[in-house]
């Protein structure tokens, strides 16, 4: 079995996790609504997960909406005592699957709940706050209400630790006059690379980088240069994408998500994946040729 710890370690919140994770927001339905195909094959795919030594699971209550958590749940409660889950706030779904703020307090406040009763936990370790300011990515826009409103619920002992998704540096810096700040959480992979200051930024800060769509979300990364590094490691284009992450700093810490035990399997592989340099100066150039 692949040995994750080997991709090392870092802190999320007050707790040290291996750097490959897993990302729970494939388990839920088509869209990431509604139940999955097989209820089964979801269970086994997080229990698999966790045999393999992932101690670091992202959801949401938003995904399916609550489907992902109540499995999660029936799959792994009573938690391992290692285990963290980290959830998101910020959103609500619609009838027809639409993604919709909801920054309000109370929005906020049920949304802590939800997630509390669906993972049948007392406190919730890590809390992100997903902003929806902009369709494509992060944009300018003052967090300071909603994320009141969550160091108050923090405050309470509901939530442990906070973290911010898809944010901007002047957010962030917004936010860490509020309250402490865990994590950060934005889009970010190979070849979509606007981040690379902030990551350097919070690496030095010792704050963790958890990037979404790590190999490129609802469309999977496609690069003939990916692809002939691949081949010569004798690894997917999937796996070296991975790698390049955990490669690319130290506080880069990786949630791919599959609902396929093979998919898994083959994600956690990426930690015993050595990069030469010359690969690595290969894999640099298609995030510089995309920009």
């Amino acid at each position: 079995m692949t040995d994750i710890a080997k991709a090392g370690l870092f802190k999320l919140g007050d707790r040290l996790v291996k750097r490959l994770g897993y990302g729970a927001m494939q388990l839920a339905g088509p869209g990431v609504f509604g139940p999955p195909k097989n209820r089964d094959t979801a269970i086994a795919v997080l229990r698999e997960a966790v045999r393999a030594g992932v101690n670091h699971i992202d959801t949401s209550d938003f995904y399916g909406p609550h489907v992902t958590n109540q499995i999660i749940r029936e799959a792994l409660h009573p938690y391992p005592d290692d285990l963290v889950i980290v959830t998101k706030i910020g959103a609500r779904r619609g009838e027809d699957g639409s993604w919709n703020p909801a920054f309000a307090a109370n929005d906020l406040t049920s949304a802590i709940h939800d997630n509390l009763r669906n993972l049948g936990l007392d406190v919730l370790e890590i809390v992100n706050l997903r902003f929806m300011f902009g369709v494509h990515g992060p944009a300018e826009g003052s967090i300071e209400a909603p994320l009141t409103v969550l160091a108050k619920l923090q405050q309470q002992g509901l939530v442990r630790h906070i973290g911010l998704s898809n944010v901007t540096p002047n957010q962030i810096k917004e936010g860490r006059r509020i309250c402490a700040i865990a994590c950060v959480q934005n889009s970010y992979n190979i070849a979509h690379r606007d981040d690379d200051a902030l990551i350097d930024e919070l690496a030095g800060a010792g704050t963790a980088y958890v990037p979404f769509f790590p190999l490129g979300g609802f469309t999977p990364l496609q690069s003939e240069t990916l692809s002939t590094v691949a081949e010569k490691l004798q690894a997917t284009p999937m796996q070296v994408a991975l790698a390049w992450l955990l490669r690319r700093a130290p506080n880069v810490l990786l949630i791919p998500g599959t609902s396929s035990i093979r998919h898994l399997r083959e994600n956690m592989a990426a930690a015993e994946l050595v990069l030469p340099d010359e690969a690595m100066a290969a894999l640099d150039r298609i995030g510089a040729a995309v920009a």
